[in-house]
C-alpha cells in the first residue's frame, strides 16, 4: 500500500508550508488535492511544498504539482517547491513542469525569494 504523509503549518499569516513524506502518485495524489483546496479555501497567498522526504512521484504526482501551482497563481498567490531530494528533482527537470524560478534548494531561498515578492507587492499598495 502507498503511503504519504501531508503536514502543513502556517509560517506566517497566510504563507503555508506543506511538507510531504513519502509517495505522492495515483494511491495518494487525492490528499495532496484536499490539503490544497483547504489551504486555498482559507486564504492562503503563498504555499510552498517542502518535498525533503518525498521518496517518489509519479506522472499522477507531478500533475497535481503543477495543477496545485496553476490554482494558487490563479488566486495571484505564490508558489514554490523546496528541498527536493535529487531523484525528485532530476523528474521536475527533464519534464521542466516547472519554471526555475519556483523551485529552491531550501526553505531560506524560498524565504529570500517570498520576502522580495511581498516587498514588491507593498510598494505598489503605497505608490496607488
Amino acid at each position: 500500500m502507498t503511503k504519504l504523509t501531508i503536514k502543513s503549518r502556517e509560517r506566517t499569516p497566510r504563507v503555508f508550508e506543506v511538507a510531504l513524506t513519502g509517495r505522492l502518485d495515483t494511491e495518494t495524489c487525492r490528499q495532496l488535492e484536499a490539503t490544497v483546496a483547504r489551504l486555498l479555501d482559507s486564504k492562503a497567498k503563498m504555499i510552498e511544498l517542502n518535498l525533503a522526504e518525498l521518496d517518489y512521484i509519479s506522472s499522477v504526482g507531478l500533475g497535481v504539482v503543477f495543477d496545485t501551482m496553476t490554482k494558487v497563481k490563479n488566486t495571484d498567490g505564490r508558489f514554490a517547491v523546496t528541498n527536493l531530494q535529487p531523484h525528485v528533482k532530476k523528474i521536475f527537470e527533464i519534464t521542466k513542469l516547472l519554471p526555475a524560478e519556483k523551485v529552491f534548494t531550501n526553505v531560506a531561498e524560498a524565504d529570500r525569494y517570498f520576502d522580495v515578492i511581498q516587498r514588491r507587492e507593498k510598494d505598489k499598495d503605497r505608490d496607488h
